[in-house]
């Protein structure tokens, strides 16, 4: 198959940055616009654990504990938390475009609708993670033992209330949908598997986000996902019909 000329690669990857660069910037102003509403929120907090009891998956305290015991497991959930997320996302992004264009604008499409959702949430039911309800023991880890998260979610955007879904989970398991997927290696897609497990592992080792936040952003990225393929697989319909 002939390559792509590179001027043309250039200027539809200047085309996904104009695109990209600003969803991003949106989705931490909106998440950042909830004020006022921190009683709310906690409220909804206190609601989860109480729905967590009730389904007896109130793990999360537990699972802090277990995590203390070990002290290099407390930094490998911290550098799991910060490194393996947004540094994560933009490396698929770009392997995509480079290596699997044609799939590219699926996994794109389906990071952008899945955020929509969630700052949709976000903005009309803005829940705190465990890390902000008082009288359970929770400690905030990343805060505690790192400044470095602050370099991607800036203090003066980000809604300390936006804990569900869980975004940070549900996106770093489209990236392990996309690896396994599309990696011809096997070491590739082994990584595939454990990441998003690591991942929700940590969300919630550091007091991010309760385990039902998870399983919501897990939901919410295979909506995306589901959205992206039908409207990829429609495009693809409707660039087959002939002109009458």
């Amino acid at each position: 198959m002939q390559r792509e000329p590179w001027p043309h690669v250039a200027i539809r990857f200047l085309i996904e940055v104009a695109i990209v660069i600003p969803a991003y910037f949106i989705y931490f102003l909106v998440r950042g616009s909830v004020e006022g509403q921190e009683d709310d929120a906690i409220a909804r907090a206190e609601n989860l654990i109480e729905l967590e009891k009730t389904l007896g998956i109130f793990w999360e305290v537990d699972i802090q504990e277990w995590t203390f015991n070990y002290e290099f497991l407390i930094n490998l959930a911290n550098w799991t938390y910060i490194w393996g997320h947004w540094p994560v996302i933009g490396a698929l992004a770009l392997w995509l475009f480079f290596f699997h264009r044609p799939n590219y604008a699926i996994y794109r499409n389906a990071f952008l609708i899945s955020g929509a959702i969630g700052v949709v949430i976000f903005a009309l039911l803005p829940t705190a993670p465990p890390r902000l309800v008082e009288g359970y023991g929770f400690v905030d880890t990343v805060t505690e033992r790192s400044e470095a998260y602050r370099t991607f979610q800036p203090p003066a955007f980000v809604n300390q209330y936006a804990a569900m879904p869980s975004l940070h989970f549900g996106w770093n398991l489209l990236v392990g949908i996309a690896l396994f997927r599309h990696a011809s290696f096997v070491g590739m897609k082994a990584l595939a598997v454990v990441m998003p497990v690591m991942s929700f592992w940590a969300i919630v080792a550091t007091a991010n986000h309760f385990i039902l936040d998870g399983i919501a952003g897990g939901i919410v990225a295979l909506i995306g996902l589901g959205i992206a393929i039908t409207l990829s697989l429609y495009m693809s319909d409707w660039r087959k019909l002939e002109p009458t």
